[in-house]
């Protein structure tokens, strides 16, 4: 069986491989997203998730042959694209601007063997949050701790942040930062996990 590397420090991005039984290895990559953001030339919001992806797992050092899988997620509204949240004032501004819009995630995928792009992926998908008061946004602040900062959106969408939705449109996984089934595929098809 091939060797898996998951170039992400996302718990969440752990919890859904460990779930469905995938065994990995976690090495963080540390590139400089702000960098790369400043110096590209994407075309959409999905193309830059996707390139940010690349990026990490081609940053990451593993020995030959191990498949190193990389992974980021965009946010956009209106035009304008949002990274996570660096601070609880910043995370609550980020939810009063979603409040009562839809906005669209954008996941990137990117698996590199031999420090070579063999798979990319991106998927997109559409929240729309609810039109919540701001005595729900104190309570919810209050009880969602380093969720605000977790996540672009400022929410766990898998948890508590489900509350302030009033319809999405899209995959569960994708929303949560990794489209999963597309990944099991690629897994199969690399030999990392049995077909």
């Amino acid at each position: 069986m091939t060797a898996l590397v998951l170039a992400s420090g996302s718990v969440i991005r752990r919890q859904i491989l460990e779930g469905a039984g995938v065994g990995f290895q976690v090495k963080t990559s540390g590139v400089d997203e702000d960098a790369i953001k400043a110096a590209s030339r994407y075309q959409s919001p999905s193309q830059l998730a996707v390139q940010l992806a690349e990026a990490k797992a081609r940053a990451v050092s593993v020995p030959e042959d191990v498949l190193v899988l990389g992974a980021d997620q965009i946010l956009s509204l209106e035009g304008s694209l949002y990274d996570k949240a660096a601070s609880r004032i910043e995370a609550r501004d980020r939810l009063t601007l979603l409040r009562g819009k839809t906005h669209i995630l954008h996941s990137g995928l990117a698996a590199v063997r031999n420090g070579q792009t063999i798979w990319t992926h991106a998927q997109d998908s559409s929240l729309t949050v609810r039109d919540f008061s701001d005595a729900f946004l104190d309570q919810y602040m209050d009880k969602a701790g380093d969720e605000l900062t977790a996540s672009v959106g400022a929410y766990a969408f898998e948890g508590l942040g489900a509350q302030i939705f009033e319809r999405i449109e899209g995959d569960y996984y994708a929303i949560l930062g990794l489209p999963l089934l597309p990944v099991l595929n690629l897994l199969r098809r690399e030999g990392v996990i049995p077909a």
